[in-house]
């Protein structure tokens, strides 16, 4: 018999592949998506499109204006960066307490579901620095779900958050997801796209994306602005 997953849902790379992954796991999925105010919000419109390819049973979108409260490039107008050397600061695209924020939706409706597993796509490895992104932050924000729901407290089960890309490159990401037949041109990564909808080739979440297709030996088959040097 299978059992359901909430899966935190993006309509990106990695959280396209980690949807795939619980599904391969045995899982019914129900991606969680957010509309938080973020300028990049065509994500949404591949969540959308993607959902139900990979079997979601029910996709639901939160919305959630991460705007009011800014602090990013990504929820205000501040400018995301491009071209910057990729390390382990904290870059202005961190979104304050975001993963903190999805997981306590998640973990809401996972209770409501009687389900006891959430899927996350973070990654410690090939990432941009984002303190929400490490293994001991998904170990204590576990620990917390078992401390603080009725289902857990009455001993009706344990939560577990699941992190299947966590130690994985991004080039690893993408060979695992196409061994599961997912279509990245359906996905969308860039912080900063044009009006239409195109990826800016020179944001960090380009450039990792960009680096992880040709690590993996294979060309990116969604579209990048006109000008853009992908490298």
């Amino acid at each position: 018999m299978s059992k359901k997953a909430v899966v935190l849902y993006s309509g990106g790379l990695d959280s396209t592949t980690c949807m795939a992954i619980a599904r391969a796991e045995g899982f019914d999925p129900y991606p969680m998506s957010f509309a938080y105010g973020q300028r990049h919000s065509v994500e949404l419109e591949k969540a959308a499109q993607y959902a139900p390819r990979v079997g979601a049973v029910e996709h639901q979108v939160v919305e959630v204006d991460l705007r009011r409260i800014g602090g990013s490039a990504l929820t205000s107008d501040l400018e995301v960066p491009k071209g910057r050397a990729i390390d382990e600061t904290i870059p202005v695209t961190y979104v304050p307490a975001r993963n903190t924020i999805f997981l306590s939706f998640a973990l809401g409706w996972a209770e409501v579901l009687g389900a006891f597993d959430i899927y996350i796509g973070v990654n410690a490895l090939d990432y941009s620095g984002y303190p929400d992104c490490r293994p001991e932050y998904i170990a204590a924000f576990e620990t917390m779900a078992n401390l603080a729901t009725k289902a857990a407290v009455e001993g009706i089960g344990r939560y577990r958050i699941h992190t299947p890309l966590i130690d994985l490159s991004k080039a690893e990401i993408i060979r695992r997801g196409r061994e599961l037949g997912v279509d990245y041109a359906l996905t969308h990564s860039c912080y900063d796209p044009t009006a239409d909808g195109l990826a800016c080739g020179a944001c960090d979440s380009c450039r990792l994306r960009l680096k992880g297709f040709a690590e993996a030996g294979e060309k990116d088959p969604v579209a990048y602005a006109s000008g853009s040097k992908p490298e």
